[in-house]
């Protein structure tokens, strides 16, 4: 049995309704995975000298950067989860200390502990089992520290 809608409701739902949210999710994965081999493509058009000093002008080396390339550009989605929860204000590091927020992105991108990081975010223990795994680890220590240093003291004296 097929139901009518009177003609008053036609054009009651809204044009940017994404009536298919799988398939607009697949479809978004294949572009990005295509974007993606179209980008390892250019890169292993270069020279390992014109490599190398794309390399040299970002800050990291040939290899990191292969790998960088390779990983693609969702490697790092983990670190403002992990900056948001240890209370580190993302947007403070990059404003203040640029170098420092790349190296970390960097450290984090070519990260090989993933899968408990990505465990951890979802479970909510993150602060409590980073440091067991995290390469960035003494750096956001010392960010920590750095930023409840440079805080201003809510106590009155």
């Amino acid at each position: 049995m097929v139901a009518l809608l009177p003609d008053n409701l036609e054009g009651a739902m809204p044009a940017h309704t994404h009536p298919y949210p799988f398939v607009e999710r697949l479809i978004e994965t294949f572009a990005d995975w295509l974007k993606h081999r179209r980008e390892i493509k250019e890169m292993c058009q270069f020279d390992a000298a014109e490599f190398g000093r794309i390399a040299h002008d970002l800050g990291v080396t040939s290899a990191d950067l292969d790998e960088l390339v390779r990983q693609g550009p969702h490697k790092v989605e983990e670190l403002p989860q992990l900056l948001k929860a240890l209370g580190i204000d993302e947007n403070a590091i990059a404003r203040t200390q640029p170098l420092v927020m790349r190296d970390l992105e960097r450290v984090c991108a070519l990260c090989r502990h993933k899968s408990e990081c990505d465990h951890d975010i979802a479970d909510g223990s993150l602060v409590e089992h980073y440091q067991a795994y995290c390469a960035n680890k003494v750096t956001l220590d010392a960010l920590g520290e750095e930023q409840h240093i440079t805080a201003p003291s809510t106590a009155r004296h």
